[in-house]
């Protein structure tokens, strides 16, 4: 099968990189559903354009992004703004209340009519359920910034920052810490296509969804389920945690609080993981909350390596679905 090449536009004598046809013109919604080789070439896609921006800086020139916002958002937002527009492309940026999706609007139909205008649509939505629908329904590629089951390209710009502070993915132990969210779901799907070990510790009840789980394991997935924050930590790679209480569930807050409390990630839970294990959280962090200031601004914590990925990783999300 013929595979399409992306070559920087101002370099044509640069070595390019190999796309899978498969990527281009597709939906991003799940990392269930991308192979390793696509995984893998987006991760090398990134580092490309991390290390050449200027090499992209008209590759989508002409290229319209709409972006759906139901939940509000600083790094999701930034990134695919700027990402978008530093390769040349423009941005449409649609609040909750300009589309009412299912209440104003049926879903099927902002997806339709959004198809006629603009050449991606990039939703941030509170249902795993919205998204599907617009993907159902649209004619351009719809991407997943964020559902209450999935942030794919969250997890995807973590495994960068690890490929970069590890140099290989194939052995990396990484600790899950606290609950078994949207985050947690796609770094256990990517986990099982790149060889990365993952050990997983919630409370009882918060565990991660048994399909993930189930999909993983039938992948030859390394991922153990536990309660035990300091089993799971033990000897680590990085150590991995999230809010306790995710938007939408601010009725639960008060009982998370005190469920998930020997959860924190802490010095001591540090010391637990080893003098090289790093820190990694998808943020916003409730410092206080699910981890320590002297963790989080610790040398070895990757939270803004995080954050600074994502805008090379939303670049190569572009350029593999777009160009």
């Amino acid at each position: 099968m013929h595979q399409l090449k992306i070559v920087p536009p101002t370099e044509k004598n640069l070595p390019p990189l190999v796309r899978p046809p498969s990527l281009a013109h597709r939906h991003l919604i799940s990392l269930h559903d991308l192979t390793p080789e696509e995984i893998d070439f987006l991760l090398k896609l990134a580092q490309e354009v991390k290390a050449k921006p200027a090499h992209y800086k008209s590759a989508l020139e002409g290229t319209t992004l709409a972006m759906i916002l139901e939940k509000p958002s600083l790094h999701t937002r930034a990134t695919f703004e700027l990402a978008i527009r530093q390769l040349g492309g423009q941005v449409l940026t649609l609040g909750w209340e300009e589309v009412g999706l299912g209440k104003r609007e049926a879903v099927k139909d902002v997806a339709r009519t959004l198809s006629q205008w603009v050449d991606a649509i990039l939703a941030r939505v509170q249902s795993h359920q919205t998204v599907l629908e617009l993907a159902e329904h649209a004619t351009v590629p719809v991407i997943n910034g964020l559902t209450d089951f999935e942030h794919p390209c969250q997890a995807l710009s973590d495994y960068l920052t690890l490929l970069e502070s590890k140099g290989n993915l194939a052995n990396v132990t990484l600790a899950w810490v606290g609950d078994g969210n949207n985050v947690a779901h796609s770094l256990i799907y990517a986990a099982a296509r790149l060889g990365a070990h993952m050990r997983i510790a919630t409370p009882p009840g918060y565990e991660p969804d048994r399909s993930v789980m189930a999909d993983a394991k039938r992948e030859g997935g390394d991922v153990t389920l536990m309660h035990d924050p300091a089993e799971a930590v033990a000897g680590a790679d990085v150590v991995y945690t999230d809010v306790w209480t995710s938007m939408g569930m601010e009725h639960e807050a008060e009982a998370r609080q005190e469920v998930f409390r020997p959860y924190q990630v802490n010095c001591p839970m540090m010391r637990l993981a080893g003098p090289q294990a790093l820190f990694m959280h998808c943020q916003p962090a409730r410092r206080g909350e699910e981890v320590t200031d002297e963790v989080m601004d610790s040398p070895r914590s990757l939270v803004y390596q995080q954050a600074a990925n994502r805008l090379h990783m939303q670049k190569a999300i572009f350029l593999a679905l777009l160009s």
